[in-house]
């Protein structure tokens, strides 16, 4: 069997997560290869080019989704600017991996999967955790009863950010829900299986009205509660934890894994079993999970997951405006 030709991306914009995560996982996949860069500051763009040996720069976004030779598009821009520019990446026939959240809310996620779907091009939210080893064998050693039947999900992600940062801007899609605290809410529905059926959360909330500090109970079917909390003023905090009717598993450097991930199944009396993973690159998996997709038509993570993904942040978010 011939083996397929690589994935021609391009990147809209020179996001820091762009140097330190798709970067260096479009060139560590086996399926991708980055072939043009853009920002509004074309000398920022070349400069990019020349340091990851990216053979097109250019000035404006526009130019890369006109670039003929670019399958793919990753987009990971503010918020704010996520629905415009996956629904124009569409326009252009190129597939799309946006970064989290899919949108500012759920109708806007709702138009951005109707709209690809329509233009038959591919559009998968970019969380990364979810493709490492790690998780494959954590979610297998749940569901193959390792801890007894599920009943609580734990989740923490937090960090210290400057208080002038644009995710504090409630017009872009700020808060700390809307940034670190995604994660906690994948990963609870990722081991829950399921939606949940039950949302109640209470927030710190910035001058600004966004959230700094935010804590979620969710409720889901078969008696599963999740507890997640996220916040940007507090210490960095990165692990979750499933707590079963037989054990437990902590999973810690959650989201960030070492190069050698290990965890603990422990029992209802503390004794531990540990199981180790490869460190796999986690962004690779993911770009090779989305390559797949592109070439049958299916994805382990596709945009209806985002648009459920964002359904329950607005749960969530509505569940602080009651009060």
């Amino acid at each position: 069997m011939k083996t397929p030709d690589p994935l021609r991306w391009g990147i809209l914009g020179c996001a820091r997560i762009t140097r330190r995560g798709i970067i260096p996982g479009v060139n560590d996949s086996q399926s991708g290869v980055l072939h043009a860069i853009s920002s509004r500051d074309g000398t920022t763009a070349r400069a990019w080019a020349d340091e990851f040996k990216i053979p097109r720069a250019y000035d404006s976004y526009e130019a890369v989704l006109a670039d003929p030779e670019v399958q793919a598009i990753y987009v990971p821009l503010p918020n704010e600017l996520h629905k415009p520019w996956v629904l124009a990446a569409a326009d252009a026939g190129k597939h799309v991996l946006c970064e989290k959240p899919l949108a500012l809310n759920s109708a806007e996620a709702r138009a951005m999967v109707e709209h690809c779907r329509e233009r038959n091009v591919i559009l998968m939210e970019a969380f990364m955790w979810n493709h490492q080893p790690r998780t494959a064998g954590v979610l297998k050693l749940v569901r193959d009863g390792a801890i007894g039947h599920l009943r609580l999900i734990r989740s923490s992600f937090s960090f210290a950010i400057d208080m002038t940062d644009w995710r504090l801007d409630p017009a872009r899609g700020g808060g700390a829900l809307m940034d670190v605290g995604t994660y906690g809410v994948s990963t609870a529905r990722l081991y829950a299986g399921s939606e949940p059926t039950r949302v109640e959360a209470s927030a710190h909330l910035s001058p600004s009205g966004v959230d700094i500090s935010l804590s979620a109970l969710l409720t889901f079917p078969g008696n599963i509660s999740a507890l997640i909390d996220c916040s940007f003023e507090q210490p960095f905090r990165c692990s979750y934890e499933l707590v079963g009717t037989k054990g437990s598993i902590e999973v810690l450097d959650a989201y960030l894994p070492p190069e050698r991930p290990v965890v603990a199944v422990r029992d209802l009396k503390g004794n531990a079993i540990e199981h180790s993973f490869d460190g796999t690159n986690q962004y690779a998996m993911m770009v090779d999970a989305f390559a797949r997709g592109v070439a049958d038509g299916t994805l382990p993570a596709p945009a209806e997951d985002g648009l459920a993904q964002m359904q329950t942040l607005d749960a969530i978010l509505a569940s602080i405006k009651r009060g």
